[in-house]
């Protein structure tokens, strides 16, 4: 684990391989470790670059005191990448990560060569989706309020198997192995910083507006919003493609790792 001075903060990341860089940002509750059934395959072909985004593991945040947004994690992200000196890279991010890398090429296309959106996590607003209603919280968003209220109230694990099942479907937390539960818990405060998050809705002139070429990949089986988001930004951003994992949800690159890897190191190649 290395860090690098960012906007006032010590990002901690890894840094492994070598070859073209390829920068990987992490969702919620997660953290660079969540990278580690890929990093095999990828780093024969590539310098891959994972980060941990301000506030989460190794720092232990206490959910309030900082700086928890969208926009910070974004200019972080930008600032990283111009730190590295590496060049333009190539930068792959999932779920909130995928946000987060949507904004990094949003602002600054001229930091990367390709783009990877892993089920970025979101919302439309009614330019992409006219039953959209501005300000109108999600149902997901209330689900993560929920959690959030368990987990400031110190029932970690009532929170997390709250949020994990809104995502995954009933039981999917208590069917987690010891490892990745850790991770969660190592990452359970963040999720008192993302209820104030107030994250911006996706647009279309926001979409229209990526420059890079992109790959937007789902798991086939994902269920909810997430696959809404993905296929509604993919119309929009010109010269995208789209992947689905066979079998897989959400944490599709922990589920299916060969065939996510083989994914994104073709799109890479091309």
């Amino acid at each position: 684990m290395q860090t690098l001075r960012v906007n006032g903060y010590d990002m901690a990341y890894l840094d492994i391989g070598g070859g073209p860089p390829l920068v990987c940002v992490h969702g919620s509750l997660c953290d660079f470790r969540i990278w580690s059934p890929v990093l095999g395959p990828l780093t024969r072909k590539h310098r891959v670059i994972a980060v941990s985004l301000r506030h989460f593991f190794p720092e232990h945040w206490d959910g309030h005191n900082g700086s928890y947004s969208i926009a910070q994690h974004t200019a972080d992200v930008i600032d990283f990448i111009e730190k590295l000196n590496a060049g333009p890279v190539d930068l792959m991010g999932h779920s909130r990560g995928g946000h987060v890398s949507f904004r990094v090429a949003q602002r600054r296309p001229d930091l990367l060569r390709k783009l990877i959106l892993a089920e970025p996590g979101g919302e439309l607003d009614p330019t992409l989706d006219p039953a959209a209603k501005p300000g109108a919280p999600s149902p997901l968003a209330a689900r993560f309020a929920a959690s959030a209220e368990k987990i400031a109230a110190g029932d970690i694990d009532g929170g997390l198997s709250f949020f994990i099942d809104a995502l995954e479907g009933p039981g999917a937390w208590a069917r987690l192995p010891a490892t990745p539960k850790q991770l969660l818990r190592d990452n359970a405060m963040t999720l008192i910083g993302q209820v104030r998050d107030n994250r911006p809705p996706f647009s279309k002139a926001d979409a229209e507006a990526i420059e890079n070429p992109t790959l937007f990949i789902g798991g086939a089986n994902t269920k909810g919003m997430l696959p809404q988001v993905l296929h509604t930004l993919a119309k929009h951003v010109k010269g995208s493609q789209i992947a689905m994992i066979p079998g897989a949800t959400h944490p599709m690159f922990e589920q299916a790792p060969q065939k996510y890897c083989e994914t994104v190191l073709n799109f890479l190649a091309e």
